[in-house]
């Protein structure tokens, strides 16, 4: 491109807010010979925005030279300065600015910020102290309260296999014909939070948490599961200029019911004659801790967990009862205001005290040593805000699990994420992403059997929602999603689709 096309590219660049993009385009305009006190005013704004304040005021200088833009010029150079931290250098600019006839608009903005900068640098008065400590004592306690309700309408309510398959674990058993069963539901959640602010930078606090899906058929009724969560602990935050520290601990109790089917009908199961359906209820409790170190650009921190998960007991089969373990470190690091990049580290572990461990062959005996199951998991993450009201991001991720008894069930799993946000106005966000998850088992094998072969499973989920406030606190929210599995272990094969649509309130 010729130097003007290079100079009016970089201009568009920069009206979406892409600086960097924008004043590549400048520099090589400059490469081409264009040498003008315009360029130089518009790099120098560049770097302003781009938080490059001494090539900001190195390019700022050069447009001085030019009388149509010198008052301009002065005014940015002073905005920079502030920015920089050097107030006095701010205050002479804007002094120039402030003193001259030519730009009325720009002498009055001037007046502003010259006021703006001495009321910061005045001390508060005793009654602005007190004001100020009321205010402080209002905030000694906070309540959080967020509740949504719906209607939704699923199309495969028991996850049922979407094929006839012949069940390889059971050879003797007749062909399976499953039917999908569609019906509607009510989605609901709801959050309590109560903090207490006792210390300057520390408050503590209660927690409950409620979520649960019920649908309105009475056939239908063995797809109803929900959640009750209670939670108290302490949450630590602390900024002082750039840098920023974080520090949450809490203990969490938790409560999930739901009906053990069978996913060809719907049907409870039973084991000679006994039934099995509260099999996967459970209570799980344990603590976890989170800790964040923040600065201009780099940001560090790790999470560790530790729960119990207790199972229902049914007598007649091995329970799923056991413990879980998670350490999570992380570092992240703002290329610029718009982009990021994170790295993840995580290992977690499931331990169970009465399952036994599956031999090579797929059959799980009575003698062998309980499951366990170790993970470790590394995850790549970006970040890019195209514009202020949208952005997307993406995450690849590689998971490795390890089964430590003879590595049955082992297996290598990639997934692949892209998040989409959009806020086109002041009361509408949109949200789109999507995962694809593809394993790998070296070893297992497809309905436990050799006849049927090594184990092969893929999944993709799919996500829309977009958000309507109609108030401050009350929002409308609808919702689609979608999910497959497809596996030649034809049990845990399915397509989902859901929508829904409810209303949410927060305060």
């Amino acid at each position: 491109m010729t130097a003007e096309q290079y100079f009016e590219d970089g201009n568009r660049l920069f009206r979406d807010d892409l600086y960097w993009a924008a004043l590549l385009r400048y520099r090589q305009a400059a490469d081409e010979g264009l040498d003008s006190a315009i360029l130089h005013y518009n790099s120098g704004v560049a770097h302003y925005r781009a938080m490059q304040h001494i090539r900001a005021r190195a390019s700022l200088q050069k447009a001085l030279q030019d009388p149509g833009l010198r008052i301009a010029t002065q005014y940015t150079l002073g905005l920079n300065a502030y920015a920089a931290g050097e107030t006095e250098e701010a205050l002479r600019w804007f002094r120039l600015v402030r003193d001259q006839d030519a730009n009325r608009k720009l002498r009055s903005f001037a007046v502003v910020a010259i006021s703006r900068i001495r009321a910061t640098e005045q001390k508060p008065d005793e009654f602005e102290i007190r004001v100020a400590e009321r205010k402080k004592k209002r905030a000694f306690a906070d309540l959080e309260f967020r509740a949504r309700v719906g209607f939704g309408s699923d199309d495969n309510v028991f996850r049922t296999p979407n094929q006839n398959y012949i069940d390889f674990s059971e050879p003797t058993a007749p062909l399976v014909t499953p039917v999908p069963q569609t019906g509607t539901f009510l989605p609901l959640s709801l959050s309590v939070k109560y903090m207490i602010n006792s210390l300057p930078f520390e408050g503590f606090y209660g927690a409950y948490r409620l979520a649960g899906r019920y649908y309105q058929d009475k056939e239908l009724e063995n797809g109803n599961e929900y959640l009750h969560e209670a939670s108290f602990g302490s949450e630590y935050s602390r900024k002082e200029g750039s840098r920023k520290r974080e520090a949450n601990s809490a203990f969490k109790i938790a409560h999930h019911d739901e009906i053990y089917y069978d996913p060809d009908d719907g049907v409870d199961r039973t084991i000679n004659g006994v039934a099995i359906d509260d099999r996967m209820n459970y209570i799980r409790y344990g603590p976890e801790l989170s800790l964040r170190q923040a600065h201009e650009r780099l940001s560090v921190g790790a999470r560790f967990k530790g729960q119990l998960w207790n199972y229902e007991e049914t007598g007649v089969v091995p329970e799923y009862d056991h413990e879980y373990f998670v350490v999570n470190f992380f570092g992240q690091y703002k290329f610029t205001q718009t982009s990021l990049f994170r790295l993840t580290a995580k290992y977690y572990s499931r331990r169970f005290g009465d399952r036994p461990a599956f031999d090579l062959d797929g059959q799980q005996r009575v003698g062998n040593p309980n499951i366990r199951y170790d993970y470790l998991a590394i995850t790549l993450r970006a970040r890019q805000r195209i514009t202020s009201s949208m952005w997307f991001g993406w995450d690849v991720e590689r998971t490795a699990r390890t089964d430590q008894y003879v590595g049955y069930n082992d297996y290598t799993r990639d997934s692949f994420r892209f998040e989409f946000h959009w806020t086109p106005g002041d009361r509408i966000d949109l949200e789109a992403s999507g995962i694809y998850r593809l394993y790998d088992y070296p070893n297992a094998l497809a309905f436990h059997n050799p006849v049927a072969g090594r184990k092969t499973q893929e999944s993709a989920d799919a996500r829309l929602i977009g958000t309507f406030r109609m108030t401050r606190s009350l929002s409308l929210v609808a919702e689609a999603s979608y999910r497959e599995t497809v596996s030649n272990d034809i049990r845990i094969q399915y397509e989902r689709y859901q929508y829904m649509l409810g209303v949410r309130w927060q305060r």
